[in-house]
């Protein structure tokens, strides 16, 4: 079954950015089968702002990894921007991740070697841009997430605040069609997780569309739109009452 919220009633004649369809996902330990996702279809639009919620072994973590290209279905389509990538062979599915999905996760995942700036920059490596060019661009990210008079620290002389700022600003800076968050403000306290989804706020607001794997309430009730899974299935896919009560009192 498919989930479509009411929400996206006006956008049913558009290409979702991303397309589940019957998506499974089982790993093998000799030959016995462990089914993570059984049959799981749903559908993300542009400039949408979900969160995938769970449990433990509810099957998020997995289907994070699918949506991110970092892992392929057992069975089922995933078109991803009219890609399909469900049986992409591995360089393939590297190079549509470089170009479709900006990733942020709980460790930063920064180089300690590079600078804030330099660190922003590292996907503009991959798609060939002159050097020039990608830290002009690095700069622009810098400058949007409030960071521009770090941009020559390396991440040890960052606080966990600045570094996930730096992680955000490369996941942005090859344009591209999706935000993929795991647990942003996993690592930090309450005033600087507030502050992250504040940005992420502004990332949505300019018209990206972010999808954040959470298992915290009060980050969830940032996005406008909450997806639940349980024992590998969609249990519950709604769109935010925070947001919905406000925009049906405008």
């Amino acid at each position: 079954m498919s989930y479509l919220c009411y929400g996206q009633q006006k956008q049913r004649m558009t290409n979702p950015i991303i397309h589940l369809e019957e998506i499974r996902k089982s790993y093998f330990m000799g030959k016995h089968e462990l089914p993570v996702l059984k049959g799981l279809s749903l559908d993300i639009f542009k400039n949408e702002y979900v969160a995938l919620m769970g449990p433990s072994g509810s099957g998020k973590s997995t289907l994070m990894n699918i949506i991110g290209c970092l892992d392929t279905p057992t069975a089922g389509r995933y078109i991803l921007n009219n890609n399909d990538v469900s049986q992409m062979a591995d360089d393939s599915l590297a190079t549509v991740r470089n170009k479709e999905i900006g990733f942020v996760f709980q460790q930063f995942n920064l180089l300690p070697r590079l600078t804030a700036a330099e660190n922003v920059a590292l996907p503009l490596v991959y798609a060939g841009m002159k050097k020039k060019e990608r830290l002009e661009k690095a700069m622009q990210m810098l400058e949007l997430v409030k960071l521009t008079d770090r941009s020559h620290h390396r991440p040890n002389e960052l606080s966990g605040g600045q570094c996930q700022r730096v992680a955000i600003a490369r996941a942005l800076v090859n344009d591209p069609s999706l935000i993929l968050a795991d647990e942003p403000t996993g690592n930090l306290d309450s005033k600087t997780s507030a502050e992250i989804m504040e940005i992420f706020e502004e990332i949505y607001q300019n018209g990206n569309t972010i999808v954040v794997v959470t298992h915290e309430e009060d980050i969830a009730n940032h996005s406008r739109r909450i997806v639940r899974l349980r024992d590998g299935v969609i249990e519950t896919d709604k769109l935010n009452p925070i947001f919905s009560k406000a925009t049906a009192t405008v």
